[in-house]
């Protein structure tokens, strides 16, 4: 596993952030892979996570498996598998410093969506457009998780203006995520990052993801999380340009 002590001063508010995320506090986690990029390969570091974020999934999934949007799904997944595919075929053919600026690019429109989604209510002209559009909407969440884990505003922009009833869109939401991360794993797989210092060091982790996820959902009813959102935007924006400025440079 990863015993430079430099990785792990960032792995750890990533992990943590990962855990509050899946604890309540959604969002959060996709400031964890521009950290890690940081200290290791951005590919390396989200095969990493991937494990931990499967593991994390099945709380999700077995609390609201029973409420489900399955025709919503069932136009989204095969979008998501192409993106993951486009995702893959991106992270094999280019190298290391553009996908650290894609995963800074990611980053940068995640926090500005979720900025402005804090001010803005989710349009909902959306909402009468035809099923088959939420494909391409599914494919645009595949490849953003594929390369950064990231795949929340494209499936939000499509799914809220749905107004389902909350726990359809949580459950809808899990399943979504649980599957598209599945689907992830031969990806990764080919790309050559299962190596057995990659799963143990997320077997390190992974404690400590599952403590921050209890720590959220007991923490989220608790804390002030406008506040919370918007300093973890900020940093999600700032984090992303640094990133780009560092691959060009």
């Amino acid at each position: 596993m990863i015993t430079d002590w430099h990785f792990y001063v960032l792995a750890v508010p990533a992990v943590i952030l990962l855990g509050l995320s899946k604890g309540g506090f959604a969002g959060m986690g996709a400031l964890s892979l521009p950290l890690l990029a940081f200290a290791i390969d951005p590919v390396r570091a989200a095969a990493i996570t991937l494990p931990i974020l499967i593991a994390q999934d099945v709380v999700g999934v077995w609390a609201f498996r029973r409420t489900v949007d399955w025709r919503l799904l069932g136009w989204m997944l095969p979008g998501s598998v192409l993106g993951i595919a486009l995702g893959y075929g991106f992270a094999a053919g280019v190298s290391s410093a553009a996908v650290m600026a894609m995963v800074g690019a990611i980053s940068i429109l995640f926090g500005a969506y979720r900025l402005r989604a804090a001010r803005h209510a989710a349009p909902r002209d959306t909402a009468r457009w035809p099923d088959w559009i939420g494909s391409l909407f599914g494919i645009a969440s595949g490849f953003t998780s594929q390369i950064a884990h990231a795949g929340q505003p494209p499936f939000q922009l499509w799914v809220l203006p749905r107004n389902l009833p909350r726990d359809m869109l949580v459950g809808t939401t899990a399943i979504f995520f649980a599957a598209t991360n599945w689907i992830k794993v031969p990806a990764y797989w080919a790309l050559g990052q299962f190596t057995s210092a990659n799963v143990m060091t997320s077997a390190a982790l992974l404690p400590l993801a599952l403590v921050a996820t209890v720590a959220g959902v007991r923490l989220v009813r608790r804390v002030d999380a406008a506040r919370f959102y918007t300093a973890i935007h900020v940093l999600m924006i700032l984090v992303g340009i640094a990133l780009v400025a560092e691959a060009i440079r």
